[in-house]
């Protein structure tokens, strides 16, 4: 009959702690030999504990729609700012919205704190553009006779398209007016070349082919004529001309725009109507270019991207220079207008005077689209981590208070348990030290002052735990049990108890971190991973060691200090005497 249980480990037998101990003292070693492998002995601290930059951003009304301003776009636009600024790697970032039309964005201190600051205000509105006509950055304006070049534009580097002689211009005297009538012309030919794109508006159409010449007479289009004159007198060199320039545009309109070349010299632009969109892009990376030595931004286009760029692309190979270009346009500036002489295929790349942390920059941004509304910086304040330094310390003293009440409780109740207790807490504090301090170049985790209490409040989820198995022990040394035998028979029972109370909570912890935002999510976290550590602690740590320990003389014979002494439990009489007892009075009563 007891062949079928051969080699069979019976419920509540000890198996080998001394295996499970090893394995668990191995993790805890090779955690911590990491820690300091990587070189992050320490966790990251938030931006309360470590200081940093707190920024306000003011949202403003889209031209042409005046309730743009709304929480769907106001949510959407903290999620791809909070996407941004994690995509650099900056640990707890915390971007939250402050009554109806501000974004507030704490970014704590770290090595990526000023291009995430550079970045979370960019709206990265994105468009393809045709190029209709290019000129020098500069106004038109009379040059002086002495100069070999017009005014305003670069020497050396004359545009094919802004209405200038081209390379034999006269190097005499020339006409003080020739600048602006050459690119008022320019402006003029360039809108009666023009196709109409499909969603141009009326004025984006080409004025009547019969109008005098636009050298002599203002152009009979008005619209025309307006353009005709913003081009002419734009400044490219002035930063705020720049950003007026196309202000209140939408992308069907036909708009006035500035870029530089490849030697850092400004050029205004007639642009046509969007052919694509920043929507249109699906992925963007910086990437360097071996072949020719800088970088470079790639980005890949959507099925429905790939379909438009394939054909702007064959439309503009069959133009003449400068109208064979496209340019990309971010936020309103042209940041390259490459040329175009074969249809293309479903990825572009943007070229230019990047840097490696530009290009990167650049690429993060467009992968996580554009914002849905303008932002203008209200304020930007640098916080200290003093007042977070207090809170801090006050906290640390009072969870020191918390810990020593509960080892001064766990030695006046439990005596000799205590040790196994207070062993236990330790291992689950060096535990849980080196996984956060791992957790912050890993996944940007950052401890700060919720995250400190869900620290503390874990210590008394795993007290807890010890004193469910001791209660157990107790209970079965009560029965008349000897310790060993105690030991393996009150784990199934305490081992039930212990998961459930740490799945509640768990369960409270995931559901806190998933319906908040901010700091909360920080003792969420915290709580949730101490709970499973505690699972971990509880069951390769402590059981093993009690099993351990049960066979010391010390704790097996029951004496007084060890917490386990059967007299003071008021243990019964061993069962099977009692049973023996009973059995052999009964024949002689009857």
């Amino acid at each position: 009959m007891a062949a079928p249980n051969k080699g069979r480990r019976q419920a509540g037998s000890p198996g080998r702690p001394g295996r499970t101990l090893a394995l668990f003292l191995i993790a805890m070693v090779a955690l911590t030999g990491g820690m300091f492998w990587s070189g992050h002995v320490t966790p990251r601290l938030g931006i309360d504990l470590a200081g940093g930059t707190s920024i306000t951003l003011q949202a403003k009304n889209t031209p042409g729609q005046p309730n743009a301003i709304n929480k769907t776009n106001m949510d959407t636009a903290v999620s791809i700012i909070e996407r941004r600024v994690n995509g650099l790697g900056v640990s707890e970032a915390e971007v939250q919205t402050q009554g109806s039309s501000n974004i507030i964005v704490n970014i704590p201190k770290g090595t990526n704190e000023k291009q995430a600051r550079d970045q979370v205000g960019t709206t990265a509105q994105l468009y393809f553009r045709p190029v209709l006509t290019v000129a020098a950055g500069g106004p038109a304006a009379p040059a002086p006779s002495t100069s070999g070049s017009p005014s305003g534009s670069p020497s050396g580097s004359p545009s094919p398209s802004a209405g200038n002689p081209s390379s034999d211009e006269s190097a005499g005297n020339p006409d003080p007016s020739a600048s602006s009538t050459a690119q008022g012309r320019a402006v003029t030919d360039a809108l009666k070349d023009e196709t109409p794109s499909p969603g141009a508006s009326d004025s984006d159409k080409p004025a009547s082919t019969e109008s005098p010449d636009p050298a002599a007479t203002p152009s009979a289009d008005p619209a025309t004529a307006a353009l005709e004159k913003k081009f002419t007198d734009l400044d490219c060199t002035d930063k705020t001309a720049r950003t007026k320039a196309n202000q209140g545009a939408t992308p069907k309109d036909t708009i006035v725009a500035c870029g530089t070349n490849s030697g850092g010299e400004w050029e205004k632009y007639i642009l046509g109507p969007a052919e694509l969109e920043g929507t249109d892009v699906d992925d963007a990376k910086g990437v360097l270019d071996q072949q020719r030595g800088m970088w470079i931004v790639t980005m890949d286009f959507s099925s429905g991207g790939t379909k438009k760029f394939q054909s702007i692309t064959g439309k503009l190979s069959q133009q003449q220079p400068p109208m064979n270009q496209f340019a990309i346009v971010l936020d309103g500036n042209v940041v390259s207008a490459p040329s175009v002489s074969q249809t293309l295929g479903g990825s572009a790349e943007i070229s230019g005077s990047f840097t490696q942390q530009s290009a990167q920059d650049l690429a993060n941004i467009l992968s996580y689209g554009a914002l849905p509304l303008t932002f203008q910086e209200q304020s930007a304040t640098t916080v200290t981590a003093a007042l977070g330094g207090e809170q801090l310390q006050a906290g640390l003293i009072a969870g020191a208070i918390g810990l020593a009440l509960v080892v001064i409780y766990l030695v006046a109740y439990y005596r000799g348990l205590a040790g196994i207790a207070i062993v236990s807490l330790g291992a689950s504090g060096i535990m849980t030290y080196t996984i956060m301090s791992l957790l912050g170049p890993g996944i940007g985790f950052a401890l700060n002052l919720p995250a400190v209490c869900g620290a503390i409040v874990a210590i008394g989820i795993t007290a807890d735990s010890f004193i469910v198995y001791f209660e157990r022990i107790r209970d079965e040394i009560r029965e008349g049990r000897t310790l060993r035998p105690a030991v393996e028979r009150a784990w199934p029972r305490a081992r039930r108890t212990i998961l459930v109370s740490d799945f509640v909570s768990f369960l409270a912890a995931a559901v806190l971190f998933l319906v908040t935002v901010g700091k909360v999510q920080g003792f969420a976290f915290t709580l949730g991973l101490t709970t499973l550590l505690d699972v971990v602690v509880v069951f390769f740590f402590t059981k093993p060691v009690m099993t351990i320990l049960a066979r010391t003389k010390f704790f097996a014979s029951g004496h007084a200090w060890s917490g386990l002494d059967p007299k003071r439990l008021g243990a019964k009489p061993p069962l099977r005497r009692s049973r023996r007892v009973s059995a052999h009075t009964d024949p002689k009563e009857a």
